[in-house]
């Protein structure tokens, strides 16, 4: 009876050991795959797609990274002037009083035209006042019935198809500005930058201003700029050549890096960047773009809200 039982319990714990085994041995059901590394998962969610036309209706706009040159400059005000070498004062050739007069301020003459015409003290005869030169009356200082003199201006003509500028620097700058250096011209109109270089340096400074004039000859022949307005120049004083430079507007804080927002077809994600000298408008990148890259020069950060909205909802 006694080795029926034993045999009995060693029945038992035979199938107890091999039915584990086998269970064990049994593919899991129903359980979930381990979960993703957290930064893994959010590294893919850093990107968004965005259509052409998309792009268009945010007014983003994609440039190429690629070599640049950044450039040292010096922001100056300054005020366009006549061109003093194209501009004449018309005085009469005797005293006398005006009989006609024939041209206004703001008329445009050839040389030779007829201003005015005057009747001289001394032989009561009427002599003509002529334009010596090509250009535009930006004075008159005569009227009908008026006596005039040889010490007075009677009209003032310039031509106006080129003008000065002039700008004011201040003495802690003068060692940095040269004869020569390139001067990008801000009309503040809206239109583009007009590109010349200075060419003259005041040998004296001013003294109620502690500051010397610097002045620029530039072209004026489609009458966009006007003699008594204000505008600002910037000196180019130093270039460097990067291998790699972006528009400054491309760079981005996302999550605390710093990061320019690539596409690749129609999708945009954010990559780090490390970046170097720059200047009013690029930036060196040292670290984080290749050539060729395209990424969104202007209006990146509608590509970052983009990414960040679709980054708080996948949190959610």
């Amino acid at each position: 009876m006694r080795l029926s039982r034993n045999i009995a319990a060693l029945i038992l714990a035979f199938i107890l050991v091999v039915g584990g085994a086998i269970y064990l041995q049994q593919p899991t059901r129903g359980k979930a795959p381990a979960a993703e590394p957290h930064g893994a998962a959010k590294h893919e969610e850093e990107g968004v797609a965005l259509s052409d036309a998309k792009l268009e209706a945010a007014g983003i706009e994609l440039e190429k990274a690629g070599p640049g040159v950044l450039h040292d400059s010096l922001l100056l005000n300054g005020i366009l002037q006549p061109n003093q070498e194209t501009l004449v004062q018309v005085t009469p050739r005797f005293p006398g009083v005006v009989r006609e007069v024939h041209k206004r301020i703001g008329n445009l003459v050839k040389k030779g035209d007829l201003l005015a015409k005057i009747e001289s003290n001394q032989s009561l005869t009427v002599y003509e006042l002529t334009a010596p030169l090509e250009g535009t009356i930006i004075d008159r200082q005569v009227a009908l019935g008026e006596h005039v003199g040889e010490q007075k201006s009677a009209f003032t003509i310039a031509d106006l198809t080129s003008a000065w500028v002039d700008f004011s620097i201040y003495r802690r700058d003068l060692s940095r500005v040269r004869l020569g250096d390139t001067v990008l011209i801000d009309a503040e109109d809206g239109g583009k930058s007009i590109e010349t270089k200075i060419s003259y340096i005041a040998p004296v400074g001013n003294s109620d201003t502690q500051s010397a004039l610097a002045r620029a000859v530039i072209s004026n022949k489609d009458g966009r700029l006007r003699p008594g307005l204000f505008v600002t120049g910037r000196v180019l004083l130093a270039a460097k050549p990067v291998s790699i430079a972006v528009k400054t507007s491309a760079l981005q804080t996302f999550e605390n890096r710093t990061v320019v927002f690539v596409r690749s077809g129609e999708k945009f994600e954010a990559r780090d960047v490390e970046t170097g000298d720059r200047d009013s408008e690029h930036v060196e990148i040292t670290f984080g773009l290749l050539e060729g890259d395209l990424y969104a020069a202007k209006n990146s950060f509608v590509v970052k809200a983009e990414i960040a909205k679709g980054t708080a909802s996948h949190d959610h």
